[in-house]
């Protein structure tokens, strides 16, 4: 079996490349990673036909979503996560990438899922990583290179370090 790259090594994988500056990108069909700009602008999420949305800053100052800012036609999941490395980001790791599968998967092919927290680079991200290795039997490695192929993305050590417990978690038969 293949050693699972270092928190240092992900970190450098992380930092390299382009960084976009975009509020908003598509990093798979239907799949939004964004910051706190793009989900407080109703419109702009009606525009993107965004019919979920994944906040992964829930309750915070920065982020005013909730089940009624988007309306009845957007299904909302909060996450009342803090960007720190010591919070524990992995209960919700299942959690979410089931309402993210979910909603890509019923609603024959219309959804669309707006994933954010404040700047849309490491709580969201990190959420976002956790989906692709639960539902698409990614690794960590891949799901950093899937994602960074759209958006730069920078999670925190400490949900890092939380992705590559659960990537041991996963590989476990």
């Amino acid at each position: 079996m293949e050693k699972s790259p270092c928190v240092k090594d992900l970190q450098k994988v992380l930092f390299g490349g382009k960084r976009f500056g975009n509020h908003v990108d598509e990093v798979s069909p239907g799949l939004f990673l964004g910051d706190m700009s793009a989900a407080n602008d109703r419109y702009m999420v009606w525009k993107l036909g965004v019919t979920h949305v994944l906040n992964a800053a829930h309750g915070s100052r920065c982020s005013e979503g909730n089940r009624h800012y988007y309306g009845d036609g957007v299904h909302y999941y909060g996450v009342p996560a803090d960007d720190s490395p010591t919070f524990d980001l992995s209960p919700y790791f299942f959690p979410c990438a089931q309402f993210i599968h979910h909603a890509l998967c019923t609603a024959g092919g219309k959804a669309a899922v707006l994933v954010h927290c404040a700047a849309g680079v490491s709580r969201s991200a990190a959420l976002l990583l956790s989906y692709f290795m639960i539902c698409h039997a990614c690794t960590l490695m891949d799901a950093i290179l899937k994602v960074k192929e759209r958006r730069w993305i920078f999670p925190n050590k400490g949900f890092l370090k939380q992705l590559c417990a659960l990537q041991v978690k996963l590989r476990q038969p």
